[in-house]
């Protein structure tokens, strides 16, 4: 089984050495994502699903190449070039740690899936997705507010557009990256839940060296999110879960190729500004009234 790439450091890896075909045959669940590091940090829910599930598997994509990624310390004198096989050997070894049936690296710099390189991400995904045809599909959330995350997410949702409607996945889903998503209301929120999963979170975050001691600590911030998820989801009931990311549907805008993904989001934020709103109207009246 061969792939068309259109950066030459592109790859992809199957960590129990299972022939390519068959590893996307068995996958289910596809994780999309801009970055190495994104898919651990944003999609622990189901990567631990497919580990617990010996009928589900994982596979992921990271478009990006990581060279350019932040550094310093230790990291702080490398070159784009050692920092893109430093990122590359990381993504393999939470790979193999995450049981995952495959891992692509498309090898994109983040510029070019955000300009002239993204109709070619768009070319590679419809050939990953049409091989593995995964019942569900995890990308980055509409509203995240990392330029390169949210081209990612459009790629993924563009190539879906363009599979035939019988080779859809069942369920896309937006993650919480650069933005959280406790603002959508309570009955649009996909609850993922991570408890009693520390543990594999940990290990998995333990092998992003460049990023967590490269000056960003995204494993305490996404614990963090998580734990913070739970707690604060109700504020009048007792907590249910330990540790929850939050995700939104993503799922009508692929199923209905001609549903407007501005409109779909900015009726979101429409839902939340009536919310509060409504709220606050309860205790000032609207601005001249004689109330």
């Amino acid at each position: 089984m061969a792939f068309t790439y259109s950066r030459p450091h592109a790859e992809v890896w199957v960590p129990d050495a299972s022939p390519l075909e068959a590893a996307l045959n068995r996958t289910t669940d596809l994780g999309i994502v801009a970055h190495q590091d994104d898919l651990e940090f944003a999609a622990l829910a189901p990567i631990a699903a497919c580990l617990e599930d010996s009928e589900r598997w994982f596979t992921g994509v990271a478009c990006t190449d990581g060279s350019g990624s932040a550094r310093t310390g230790v990291f702080a004198e490398y070159t784009d070039e050692e920092m893109r096989v430093l990122r590359r050997q990381e993504q393999r070894a939470a790979a193999e740690i995450g049981g995952y049936s495959a891992i692509f690296q498309l090898g994109h710099p983040s510029a070019d899936i955000r300009g002239d390189g993204h109709a070619a991400l768009v070319a590679e995904l419809v050939e990953i997705l049409t091989a593995a045809q995964p019942v569900n599909v995890y990308t980055h959330n509409l509203a995240d507010k990392h330029s390169t995350h949210l081209a990612a997410a459009v790629a993924t949702i563009e190539a879906i557009r363009l599979l035939p409607a019988d080779q859809r996945p069942w369920r896309v889903v937006g993650m919480e990256g650069w933005r959280s998503l406790d603002w959508l209301s309570d009955d649009e929120k996909v609850l993922l839940d991570t408890s009693g999963h520390r543990e594999l979170a940990h290990r998995l975050a333990s092998v992003f060296v460049s990023q967590i001691e490269g000056g960003k600590r995204y494993d305490l911030a996404e614990e963090g999110r998580r734990r913070a998820n739970a707690t604060l989801l109700e504020p009048r009931a007792v907590d249910d879960v330990e540790e929850l990311s939050l995700a939104m549907d993503l799922t009508p805008l692929v199923h209905n190729p001609d549903l407007d993904p501005i409109a779909y989001m900015t009726a979101a934020i429409d839902r939340f500004r009536a919310d509060v709103t409504e709220a606050l109207q309860q205790y000032f009246p609207p601005v001249g009234s004689d109330l």
